[in-house]
C-alpha cells in the first residue's frame, strides 16, 4: 500500500473518500480487475465505477513509481556524501516527479560541460567570490588576476571571468527556484507559435491556417497542438514556445543580483543571461512542450476511446442471415453469405459497376443467393464503390419485395487489416482476402462488438490525430475500453472467439485459446463450473471471469445471467424464502419487486450488489446496447453531386472530434456538423450531445462539390428555444460624490443624451449554460456599440485619474457571461450618466 499522503492526494483528485481509495487499491494490488471490482465489489468500494477505478489505478502506479525513484535518488546522493537532513526531508516530502528530478539535478552525473572545464582550471573560488557579491580588499579584476595561469589555458582576466560565469550559469540552471520560475512562466504566459518553413514557399498545404499561429500554452486545445506538431514533423511548420524573455530575465536578475549598481552587477547579469538563454530556456522549453504534448495526447486518446466505445456498443442486428458485400470497381464486388451465428456459407463475385456494368448477371447471382439461404439483410462496406453497389442492390430489392430484406451500409474501417491478419488466415485459410473482408462486413452488422475485437482498436477509424499520439498509451487506453465494452455486454461461452474471450476479465490470450480448444473437444460447456477444468483457469481466474461468461442452455438457470456464481447460494436462499425454485424466480418481477433483501447480506455482497442481483433476475442477461435501426438515406442521392443546400436527410455518426461530428449521409463523403451547429445552445464538448453510431437527421447548409466538402446542421432542424425570462435588475448603490440626478435610473435616458442607458442584462435562452470567462460575449447577444465602448474607455480613464464622481475606484470589469456581469453593467450605466451630468454642468 502506498503512503497515507498519496492516498489523500488520490482522494482529492478523484473526489472519493480515502477509505474508498484504500479498498480499491487493496483489491487492485490483490489481482482483481477493474471490470470485476466495478461489477461485483460495489459494496466494498462504495460503488466506484470503471472510470474512477481506472484513475485510482493510474495514480497508484504513478506514486509507486515515484516512491521507487525517490529511494534511488536518496541512495545515489547518499553515496556521494552530500545528503543533508534538509535535502532528505525535501526529497521525502516530494509528491511530484518533476520536482524530484529538479532536486536531484545538482547531484546527477552529467556530461562534460563548459562549467566542468572551468572547474578543472581551478576557477571555482573565483566563481564563489563573484557569486557572493561582497566587496573585499581586492576588486573583482584584482581577484581574478590571480587565476590567470597560462599552463591551465587561462590567458587573461576575461578568460578567468568567463570560466567563472560558466560555473555560475550551471549553478543557476540547476537551482530549483530558477527552474520553477521559468517553468511556471512558460506554462502561464508562454504561447505555442508556428511559422511556415521553406518547404511551404509557393505551395498550398493543409497547414496554411497555422502559418502565423499563436495560442497560449495554458489554453491550446488538443487538436490544434497536434495539428501544429504534425506540420512540424512533416517539415511544413516550425514550432516554438514564444515568451517575453526580457521580462523573465529581469525577474531572474532581480533574484540573483544583490545590488543593481554594484561592482558585480554587470558580471552577474551576464551569468543570468547565459544561464537562461543557453541552459534554462532550451531544456525547459523542450520539457514544457513535451508536457503540452502529453496533455494533448491524453485528450486525443480520450476522444478516441469514447468514440470507440460508442462504436463497439453499436446496436447489433442480431442472429439473422446476412450477405456481406465488399464493394469494388474493376475487380468486382465480393459477396459472402453467413448464417445467423456468423458462420460462413458461400461466396460469389459480381460485376454490376463500371467498367463491366454486368447488371443482369449480377442481379441473377444476388437473387439466387437470397432465395437459397433466405437472407434477411445485405451489408455493404462503405469503401470505394459502395454507392454504386448500394444503388444496384436497391434496384434489385425493389423488384422482389420492398418490405423484405433490407440494405445497410456498414463502416468497413479495419476490414482489410482483419482480412490479411493471422486471425483471419487461421479461420479461413482457403479464402481470398476480399472474401474474408466481406465476411467481416456481414458479421459487423450482426454483432459489431464480436467482430471489431478481432482488429487493433486504433484501426477502426474513429480517432482524432490517432497516428500522432503516444502509440503505447493509445493501445493501453483502447485495450481498457474494449475490455469495458466486452464485459458490459457479456460473452456467450459456447460461441465466443479467442479474440473476444481475451478481453474478458481475468482471461489472458493463452487461456482464451485453451477455453476454445476445451470447448471443441467437449462439444461445448454445460455449466460455468466446467470452466475450472480448463488448463489455466484456477480459482482466481474463475472468480474474475465467471460472471461475464454466459451459457444460454445451461444446467443452472443463473448461468445465463450476469449473476456471479459466488452469489448463487444467496439467490437459492431468496427462492426458498419465496417458496419457489431458482428457475421459477428468474424473470419473476412480481415476486422480487417488494422483497426486503437486507436479510441476505454477506461480507462481499451487500445492499448494492443485492439490488443488482434483483435487477438481473428481473431482466436476465439484458443487453445494454440500444435497439437496432436502419438509417433512411434520401432516395436518389448517391453522390455529392446530387446534394443541394436545404436538403434534410438521415445519417449515421461516424466520428466525433473536439470541433464537431462527421456524418455518413450515403454519398461516400462524410459531412461535418460543426460544433456551433450541433444544438441551439452552447455546447462545450460534442460528445455531450452526439455519439458515434447514432442515427441523426441533418440539414445540408453548404456543399462544395469541387473539393468535395459538405457542411451539415442539426441545430437548423431544432425548434427555437424560448427566451429565458429577464430577471429584475438590482439597483446600483450610489457612489460618494455621484452627481447623477435622482430621476435618472438604469434603462432610462441619460440627461443631455437622447440615447437610452446601457441595460443591466441581455436576454439569454433558457438552455444557455454559463460560459467560461474566456468567452468575451454570449452567443447571440448584441455587440456593444462603438460609442458605448468609447464612453466606457473615457470613463475608465477618468476614474484612474481621480475624476468622475470622486468615489471609490470600481473593481476590474468582469468578462461578459460571469455572474457579476449584470451588476457591473448597471454600475457602468450609472457612472456614465454621472460623468455626462458633471461634464455638462462644467
Amino acid at each position: 500500500m502506498i503512503e497515507e499522503k498519496f492516498v489523500r492526494l488520490i482522494s482529492n483528485e478523484t473526489g472519493v473518500r480515502e477509505t474508498q481509495v484504500q479498498k480499491a487499491i487493496t483489491l487492485l494490488t490483490g489481482g482483481a480487475t477493474i471490470p470485476f471490482i466495478a461489477r461485483y465489489r460495489k459494496d466494498v468500494t462504495g460503488g466506484l465505477n470503471e472510470e474512477q477505478l481506472e484513475r485510482i489505478a493510474e495514480r497508484n502506479d504513478y506514486f509507486v513509481s515515484l516512491t521507487a525513484r525517490r529511494a534511488a535518488v536518496l541512495e545515489a546522493i547518499a553515496k556521494q556524501g552530500q545528503l543533508t537532513e534538509d535535502l532528505r526531508k525535501a526529497i521525502e516530502e516530494c509528491n511530484d516527479k518533476t520536482r524530484l528530478e529538479d532536486l536531484y539535478l545538482p547531484y546527477k552525473k552529467a556530461r562534460r560541460t563548459k562549467a566542468t572545464v572551468a572547474r578543472e582550471k581551478g576557477l571555482t573560488p573565483l566563481a564563489d567570490f563573484l557569486w557572493a557579491q561582497q566587496p573585499g580588499d581586492k576588486t573583482l579584476q584584482e581577484f581574478a588576476q590571480q587565476f590567470v595561469t597560462p599552463e591551465k589555458a587561462v590567458h587573461s582576466i576575461e578568460e578567468a571571468l568567463e570560466g567563472a560565469r560558466h560555473i555560475l550559469a550551471e549553478r543557476i540552471s540547476v537551482d530549483i527556484d530558477a527552474r520553477s520560475i521559468v517553468r511556471e512562466r512558460m506554462f502561464k504566459q508562454g504561447s505555442i507559435a508556428a511559422h511556415p518553413t521553406k518547404n511551404c514557399e509557393g505551395k498550398q498545404t493543409k497547414y496554411e491556417a497555422y502559418y502565423e499561429f499563436r495560442e497560449p500554452v495554458s489554453k491550446i486545445p488538443s487538436h490544434r497542438f497536434l495539428a501544429v506538431h504534425r506540420g512540424a514533423k512533416e517539415g511544413f511548420l516550425r514550432m516554438e514556445l514564444a515568451l517575453d524573455d526580457a521580462e523573465l530575465l529581469a525577474e531572474l536578475g532581480a533574484k540573483y543580483i544583490t545590488a543593481q549598481d554594484g561592482p558585480f552587477a554587470e558580471q552577474v547579469k551576464l551569468v543570468v543571461d547565459d544561464a537562461y538563454n543557453r541552459l534554462l530556456r532550451p531544456s525547459l522549453e523542450n520539457e514544457v512542450i513535451a508536457l503540452v504534448r502529453e496533455r494533448a495526447d491524453e485528450e486525443a486518446i480520450r476522444v478516441f476511446r469514447e468514440n470507440a466505445q460508442n462504436l463497439l456498443l453499436s446496436a447489433p442486428a442480431g442472429a439473422i442471415k446476412v450477405i456481406g458485400v465488399d464493394p469494388g470497381m474493376r475487380t468486382g464486388c465480393k459477396l459472402a453469405v453467413v448464417d445467423s451465428t456468423g458462420a460462413f456459407i458461400e461466396s460469389a463475385t459480381i460485376f454490376p459497376t463500371p467498367p463491366q456494368n454486368d447488371v443482369e448477371n449480377a442481379e441473377k447471382v444476388l437473387l439466387a443467393l437470397m432465395e437459397k439461404h433466405v437472407v434477411t439483410a445485405i451489408a455493404i462496406g462503405n469503401g470505394t464503390g459502395s454507392r454504386e453497389a448500394a444503388r444496384f442492390v436497391k434496384q434489385t430489392l425493389a423488384k422482389i419485395n420492398p418490405n423484405g430484406a433490407f440494405l445497410v451500409l456498414v463502416n468497413e474501417a479495419g476490414a482489410s487489416i482483419y482480412s490479411a491478419s493471422k486471425i483471419a488466415r487461421e479461420e479461413f485459410p482457403e479464402l481470398d482476402v476480399t472474401v474474408r473482408g466481406a465476411i467481416s462486413i456481414a458479421r459487423r452488422l450482426q454483432d459489431p462488438l464480436a467482430e471489431l475485437v478481432k482488429i487493433e482498436p486504433r484501426h477502426i477509424g474513429v480517432g482524432q490525430y490517432q497516428h500522432d499520439v503516444n502509440q503505447k498509451a493509445l493501445r493501453e487506453g483502447l485495450h481498457r475500453t474494449v475490455e469495458y465494452c466486452v464485459n458490459s455486454v457479456g460473452v456467450d461461452l459456447n460461441t465466443a472467439s479467442v479474440p473476444l474471450l481475451r478481453y474478458v476479465s481475468g482471461i489472458q490470450a493463452d487461456t482464451a485459446t485453451n477455453i476454445v480448444e476445451f470447448r471443441t473437444k467437449a462439444g461445448g460447456f454445460a455449466s460455468r463450473r466446467q470452466l475450472q477444468e480448463v488448463n489455466g483457469v484456477g480459482p482466481r481466474v474463475f472468480e474474475q471471469c465467471a460472471g461475464f461468461l454466459r451459457l444460454q442452455q445451461a444446467e443452472h438457470p443463473l448461468d445465463a445471467t450476469g449473476i456471479h456464481p459466488e452469489a448463487y447460494p444467496i439467490v437459492e436462499r431468496i427462492a426458498e424464502t419465496l417458496g419457489m425454485n431458482v428457475r421459477e424466480l428468474v424473470s419473476n418481477s412480481e415476486a422480487l419487486a417488494n422483497l426486503d433483501l437486507s436479510a441476505f447480506e454477506t461480507e462481499n455482497i451487500g445492499a448494492i450488489a443485492l439490488n443488482d442481483i434483483r435487477s438481473e433476475l428481473i431482466k436476465p442477461g439484458r443487453d445494454p446496447r440500444t435497439v437496432f435501426m436502419v438509417p433512411k438515406f434520401l432516395e436518389g442521392v448517391d453522390s455529392v453531386q446530387d446534394l443541394e443546400e436545404g436538403m434534410e436527410i438521415e445519417g449515421v455518426v461516424t466520428n466525433v472530434t473536439d470541433f464537431g461530428a462527421f456524418i455518413d449521409i450515403g454519398v461516400h463523403q462524410d459531412g461535418l456538423v460543426h460544433l456551433s451547429e450541433l444544438a441551439n445552445r452552447f455546447v462545450r464538448d460534442p460528445r455531450d450531445v452526439i455519439k458515434v453510431g447514432e442515427i441523426v437527421k441533418v440539414k445540408v447548409i453548404k456543399v462544395d462539390k469541387a473539393l468535395p466538402r459538405i457542411s451539415l446542421s442539426i441545430k437548423a432542424l431544432l425548434p427555437p428555444e424560448e427566451p429565458k425570462p429577464q430577471r429584475p435588475r438590482r439597483p446600483a448603490r450610489p457612489h460618494h460624490g455621484d452627481h447623477r440626478p435622482s430621476e435618472a435610473r438604469p434603462g432610462e435616458p441619460c440627461p443631455g443624451d437622447g440615447r437610452p442607458a446601457v441595460h443591466a442584462q441581455a436576454e439569454r435562452p433558457s438552455a444557455e449554460p454559463r460560459r467560461d470567462r474566456g468567452d468575451h460575449r454570449e452567443s447571440g447577444g448584441p455587440r456593444p456599440h462603438r460609442r458605448d465602448k468609447e464612453r466606457s474607455a473615457a470613463l475608465k480613464g477618468s476614474l484612474r485619474s481621480g475624476k468622475g464622481g470622486g468615489g471609490r475606484r470600481p473593481s476590474a470589469p468582469q468578462q461578459r457571461g460571469s455572474d457579476d456581469g449584470a451588476l457591473h453593467n448597471t454600475q457602468l450605466a450609472d457612472q456614465l450618466a454621472a460623468l455626462k451630468a458633471k461634464l455638462g454642468s462644467s
